[in-house]
């Protein structure tokens, strides 16, 4: 059995070959592509063990991998501290260190989660992006009318009636701005047809159409929250099972809230300490302790 750290980049992938006793057999770099990596597996031993250091930007190395390999270990970058804390830090040490992690079971691995539920948190966080490109567009229209000082209806400034009213009827809108105002407006509602769009096609999946059904059931759960837990947290079968979401709402009305300890110092008074000596404190003429 032989064991391979990968040390990931953008560009370039270093790597280790090891065997069970530690030996190197070989190390070097390819490029971070699919011709160079299959390249690169034709040269490698039968039987292997590949561990490699990236997250989900890297996904598609895990993927490219698995068929030719006994397993691929994706390993944690937080929990991986024997190459954060190392003082000679580089490409080629690292994966070597990977390798060594591999090889001895020592190595922290994180979940991967399928490529099917990865394909589709990619359009869940893409929609992420777009809501967050609405809301800057919708702060720049807010802002053009603040900086020229055209008095609006906050609240009702971004509907559709009352927006066209404003620029048609209103006389103290520059025409510096109102170019920038449509061109505004057309983001915002080409945004929100493109996320209307994903958030549809991924409630219609039929991999995720029966879990988000009984997500929904829950109170409070909208369909945003229910395709978060589904992509995101993925299989719950993989956790603790008193991280649950199912088990902290079962137990979230039963369970007891410790009482609050008093985190305020307890002072004892000489007198207390030692009750056999008088406390003389009040006396007049009695010293002050400094």
């Amino acid at each position: 059995m032989y064991y391979i750290g990968l040390d990931i980049h953008k560009k370039t992938i270093s790597y280790c070959v090891k065997d069970a006793s530690g030996q190197v057999h070989r190390e070097g770099t390819i490029g971070a592509n699919r011709n160079e990596l299959d390249w690169w597996m034709k040269t490698l031993p039968q039987t292997v063990d590949s561990g490699d250091g990236s997250d989900d930007l890297y996904g598609w190395i895990y993927d490219h991998l698995l068929p030719h390999a006994a397993g691929v270990k994706v390993a944690h970058p937080v929990m991986l501290r024997a190459i954060a804390l190392a003082k000679k830090k580089n490409d080629r040490i690292d994966a070597g260190k990977i390798a060594d992690c591999l090889r001895c079971d020592f190595l922290p691995e994180c979940h991967m989660a399928s490529t099917e539920i990865r394909d589709r948190r990619r359009s869940l966080r893409y929609r992420h992006l777009l809501v967050r490109q609405m809301v800057q567009m919708k702060n720049r229209v807010s802002g053009l009318l603040l900086e020229t000082g055209v008095s609006h209806n906050k609240q009702r400034l971004h509907k559709v009636r009352y927006f066209q009213e404003l620029i048609s009827n209103q006389e103290e809108v520059p025409e510096s701005i109102r170019p920038l105002l449509k061109l505004s407006r057309e983001t915002i509602v080409r945004c929100q047809k493109t996320e209307y769009a994903l958030v549809s096609s991924l409630q219609r999946d039929p991999l995720l159409a029966e879990r988000i059904k009984r997500l929904r059931t829950v109170p409070g759960v909208g369909p945003i929250t229910a395709l978060t837990w589904a992509l995101e947290i993925g299989d719950v079968s993989r956790s603790d099972p008193r991280n649950r979401p199912s088990a902290i709402a079962d137990c979230a009305e039963t369970r007891r809230v410790p009482r609050r300890r008093s985190c305020a110092p307890r002072f004892q008074t000489a007198q207390q300490t030692y009750p056999e000596c008088p406390d003389r404190s009040r006396e007049v003429g009695a010293p002050t302790q400094p």
